[in-house]
């Protein structure tokens, strides 16, 4: 069945379409594991927006986080939401920091939830040696993600050298070799 809005227009910075059916408010991207072959042991599948249009205005979005043993889901930030942190299965220790520089970390486990405030820098690492999976709620349909390493070391331009062997109180050889590991591979 196919219903037919009256007017076009844009909310959020997204097209209010003219025309929908339940596929539009249909997702499956987080039944199946993600492939976790990669440095960091981690993959994460999102259902925001973007990806899922019945999203749109409604405020919320989800994702899915796998972790090979071990592995881990670098710090990082989401700019526009609060994020919920429900464990499938495994083990994981998770921790963010305050804007006071307070560090709060707990291990969860499956059924077990972790609330992340908004913006603040944060990470879950798996603690086993099993593969581990977590669904991510965030109050926002578009929660943008930022990795602090990758935002430091592998902006483009580039941060100088300078700057973040300043901020860092290491040398500009020292920040090269961070930059060349964080380069994206082509």
């Amino acid at each position: 069945m196919s219903t037919k809005v009256h007017k076009k227009a844009n909310v959020n910075g997204f097209p209010c379409k003219e025309t929908f059916n339940e596929t539009d408010f249909f997702f499956d991207g987080l039944a199946k594991p993600g492939p976790t072959n990669n440095t960091f042991g981690f993959v994460v599948n999102t259902a925001n927006v973007e990806k899922f249009p019945g999203l749109n205005t409604l405020g919320l979005s989800m994702s899915r986080g796998d972790y090979a043993p071990y592995g881990l889901n670098r710090p990082h930030s989401h700019p526009r939401a609060s994020e919920l942190v429900f464990v499938l299965y495994g083990e994981l220790e998770v921790g963010f920091i305050t804007t006071g520089n307070v560090f709060f970390t707990k291990t969860i486990k499956a059924g077990e939830m972790f609330v992340i405030p908004r913006g603040l820098i944060h990470f879950q690492k798996n603690k086993g040696p099993t593969p581990a999976a977590t669904i991510g709620a965030f109050n926002s349909q578009l929660a943008g993600t930022q990795s602090i390493a990758t935002a430091l070391f592998a902006a483009k331009p580039t941060v100088p050298d300078d700057v973040l062997a300043k901020a860092f109180q290491i040398d500009t050889q020292q920040v090269e070799m961070i930059k060349a590991k964080l380069a994206p591979k082509s």
